[in-house]
């Protein structure tokens, strides 16, 4: 296995927190392979952090949407002689609107990505985590905290990768792999967008996509359990040990009760 090079694995890099977070991997000197549908935008990122004196990253335009998505990512790798160290499980999608009025179909291929491709993209290599002493990065939200009426099966999956990754932090510890979920707030990026949620955000818990790429990154290194990026999205994480779950259900039923899903052209299943 030594003949085996390692390599951080990031999906969802061609847009936003994604591509945020493959340039400070990049800057801190990993070699990247990075995992999106889009072959055009992750080539001029490749070749924006090539630019830069770095190792052009590897590019797998690979729709992680696809149950045999990280299989076929673990044979590129292995056709290239790399193995990964870290891997950032980022790709994920939402979709505004009550659940009932929701495509089912669509609401079932958020729930294969956003919670059936990160728990095999994040079990699937531990053994050469292990041997390098990497971790694992994954993106959750603060949504993750709380129950989201008018986006039930999104705040439900985020929950699960909140709760998955701390679970899994406990147990790979002591074999020295750190596990790290990032719980962002809202972030500008086209994720509003393909949601359906329009261009606005609140002001007072919106972080940037790099802010949010580079808290993440330390706590990785750190071995942190838990990021969450802004003491606004603190606050906001601390509510529900507080308020009783129904009043928490009413407040977040209130502020998504003004929002009219916009989807802004994207084509609604098509995530990254």
């Amino acid at each position: 296995m030594a003949l085996y090079r390692p390599v951080t694995v990031l999906t969802g890099a061609s847009s936003g927190i994604g591509a945020a977070l493959a340039r400070v991997f990049a800057e801190h000197g990993h070699e990247l392979a990075l995992v999106a549908r889009r072959e055009a935008e992750l080539t001029a990122l490749a070749e924006e952090i090539a630019a830069g004196n770095r190792k052009r990253p590897l590019v797998l335009p690979i729709d992680l949407s696809r149950s045999d998505a990280p299989a076929r990512i673990s044979h590129e790798l292995i056709a290239r002689g790399l193995e990964p160290a870290i891997v950032v499980n980022n790709a994920g999608f939402g979709l505004l609107g009550v659940a009932t009025a929701l495509d089912r179909a669509e609401q079932l291929a958020m729930i294969d990505l956003n919670v059936r491709t990160l728990t095999d993209m994040s079990l699937r290599w531990i053994e050469s985590l292990t041997r390098h002493r990497g971790g694992i990065l994954n993106v959750a939200s603060v949504a993750g905290f709380m129950s989201g009426p008018n986006m039930a099966v999104y705040y439900a999956t985020k929950a699960y990768v909140l709760s998955f990754s701390e679970a899994l932090h406990a147990e790979l510890k002591p074999r020295g792999v750190r596990v790290t979920v990032l719980a962002p707030g809202p972030v500008p990026t086209e994720f509003q967008a393909r949601a359906g949620l329009g261009a606005k955000l609140p002001p007072l818990l919106t972080v940037s996509s790099e802010k949010v790429a580079r808290a993440g990154y330390a706590g990785l290194m750190r071995g942190q359990r838990l990021v969450v990026p802004g003491l606004g999205n603190k606050l906001v994480t601390s509510m529900p040990r507080i308020f009783p779950r129904s009043l928490m259900l009413r407040l977040v039923q209130m502020s998504q009760a003004g929002r009219k899903a916009k989807p802004e052209g994207w084509p609604r299943r098509r995530p990254e």
